[in-house]
């Protein structure tokens, strides 16, 4: 009688055991799992960050550029009005 019973311990233990394997493989799976969204997630704050910088730079290119074409805009407008002037006194 009392093997049966160290038998049929044995069996539950066992079963316990493989359960307990399943849940720490389930458990290792989702951990990878999470580990690679974090990466994604990490690389995805570093092309954000990449990108809002070069959008600052592209931004202040872009004002330097607008004023410089306002500037010589006025410098052609002062040339034209000139050569309208020296045409008109010709």
């Amino acid at each position: 009688m009392e093997s049966v019973q160290v038998f049929k311990d044995h069996c539950k233990m066992a079963k316990e055991f493989c359960d307990v394997k399943k849940e720490m493989a389930l458990l290792e799976e989702r951990k990878k799992k999470l580990m690679a969204e974090l990466d994604d997630d990490e690389k995805e704050n570093l092309d954000a960050a990449r990108l809002e910088r070069e959008f600052r730079e592209l931004a202040e290119e872009n004002q330097t550029l607008i004023s410089c074409h306002n500037h010589y805009s006025e410098q052609l407008e002062i040339l034209r009005v000139q050569n309208q002037k020296r045409q008109g006194s010709s």
